[in-house]
């Protein structure tokens, strides 16, 4: 954003309704003006009416052979209950996307987390599904296609050589405070309770099957301030192991029972469970998206001090934080680490509708484009129950050689890999 789209969107964004019509306003004006070029860093592949989802789940194969996505039915509207999206891989060999290969159907999905498909090992997948009105996961062999149950819905994972965990939350409660990111089935009940004790931060032992509360949302709601006890809801979004499978980081958000769900307050907060206590990042009641590397430093979108910025807090003293590139990085973005001190992340689309993707080094706050792409008008969300918008969502392999992301460029939303 340049310095009066940065002024105007500080002034509205507490706004969401008027913030939504002045960025909608400002963007129309600019229709009538010629499409600016798009330009990619390197050749690409893409397959159109397929997308993976979130920015925190790579979905390529240890050796860069399969590469995860869900291939979507329809598009630009939220699907009905029982209405499944199909679940599968895709043969990738030297940066070609080959034949996609189904292995489910997922019935508990939506257009940003998808339906945290991901890999547990070389061979094993696991996603959220449903079956009977309840909200489940499930472990399918990509080989064998054996399936397994898991009586929970799962968010993240964390696997080592002797064990295999999952977070798991409310995805029922995630549904009523933020539409478009949880599922509209049951897993829990207690939605319209404020801070119930019954549920929050669950650990899910993916070997045996059991379950255990971390944190109640009564446990986290003394975080808070106690105005915000009564007319709101909260709720837990957005998890993620650190490397190591020491830290669990989360978003710990309020919403007003009555109204927007974007009128949220947000802090970013984390589990030790080493030492089984809770650490709250100096966020200031924001925080969107972030990424662990394994130095055990997270880098999140936060508004700090009224500026859009990305951060970069370092668990061994998380009061002394780090502005990162903040003379390019001044709005929300979705990263991905390519090394320990190299990371890619996505701005949304600007005044021309175009969306760009940034490499970043953290040690000389250096920027380089990768992409810029167009993302036609009628991808906007258009309210907060109607979440359509197709975000870039960078994500990278794990040898660092290829970026996946998804973009609707060409009026289809599409899976996309480039080489970096």
């Amino acid at each position: 954003m340049n310095k009066i789209e940065l002024y105007v969107y500080n002034f509205v964004r507490r706004n969401p309704k008027l913030k939504q019509f002045v960025r909608n306003l400002y963007q129309n004006l600019f229709d009538f003006l010629p499409r600016k070029k798009e330009f990619f860093f390197n050749k690409y592949q893409y397959k159109e009416d397929y997308f993976f989802g979130f920015h925190d789940v790579n979905p390529f194969s240890s050796d860069d052979t399969k590469l995860l996505a869900c291939h979507n039915l329809f598009d630009l509207r939220m699907p009905y209950t029982g209405e499944g999206i199909e679940v599968g891989y895709f043969d990738f060999k030297d940066g070609v996307i080959g034949d996609f290969h189904q292995i489910g159907i997922s019935y508990a999905w939506n257009f940003h987390k998808g339906c945290r498909l991901q890999w547990l090992d070389d061979t094993k997948v696991i996603y959220n599904t449903m079956e009977n009105n309840r909200i489940i996961s499930k472990i399918v062999d990509v080989n064998s296609k054996e399936e397994c149950i898991v009586n929970y819905p799962i968010d993240a994972i964390y696997k080592d050589a002797t064990q295999t965990l999952a977070t798991t939350f409310s995805y029922e409660r995630l549904e009523r405070c933020m539409p478009g990111y949880g599922y509209p089935y049951e897993d829990c009940g207690l939605i319209d309770q404020v801070a119930p004790k019954e549920t929050g931060l669950f650990l899910l032992d993916l070997k045996t099957g059991e379950r255990r509360l971390l944190l109640s949302l009564a446990e986290l709601a003394t975080y808070s301030d106690e105005c915000y006890m009564n007319g709101y809801l909260h709720f837990v979004t957005h998890t993620e192991f650190s490397k190591d499978g020491r830290y669990i980081s989360f978003l710990y958000r309020r919403i007003p029972i009555e109204g927007n769900y974007m009128k949220r307050l947000t802090k970013i907060m984390v589990y030790d469970l080493k030492n089984c206590k809770v650490i709250e990042l100096p966020s200031q009641e924001s925080g969107s998206h972030y990424v662990w590397n394994n130095c055990n430093q997270l880098l999140a979108s936060c508004i700090l001090d009224g500026r859009n910025s990305h951060v970069l807090f370092d668990m061994n003293d998380v009061k002394h934080y780090h502005f990162i590139a903040k003379d390019v990085l001044n709005s929300d973005g979705h990263q991905s680490f390519i090394t320990d001190t190299l990371f890619v992340t996505d701005t949304y689309p600007d005044r021309y509708r175009m969306a760009k993707i940034y490499k970043i080094d953290l040690k000389t706050d250096r920027a380089e484009l990768l992409l810029s792409a167009y993302s036609p008008k009628k991808f906007q969300t258009k309210d907060f129950k109607c979440h359509i918008a197709c975000d870039l969502h960078p994500r990278v392999s794990s040898s660092g050689k290829y970026l996946c992301f998804d973009s609707p460029r060409t009026g289809k939303r599409g899976l996309y890999v480039m080489s970096l």
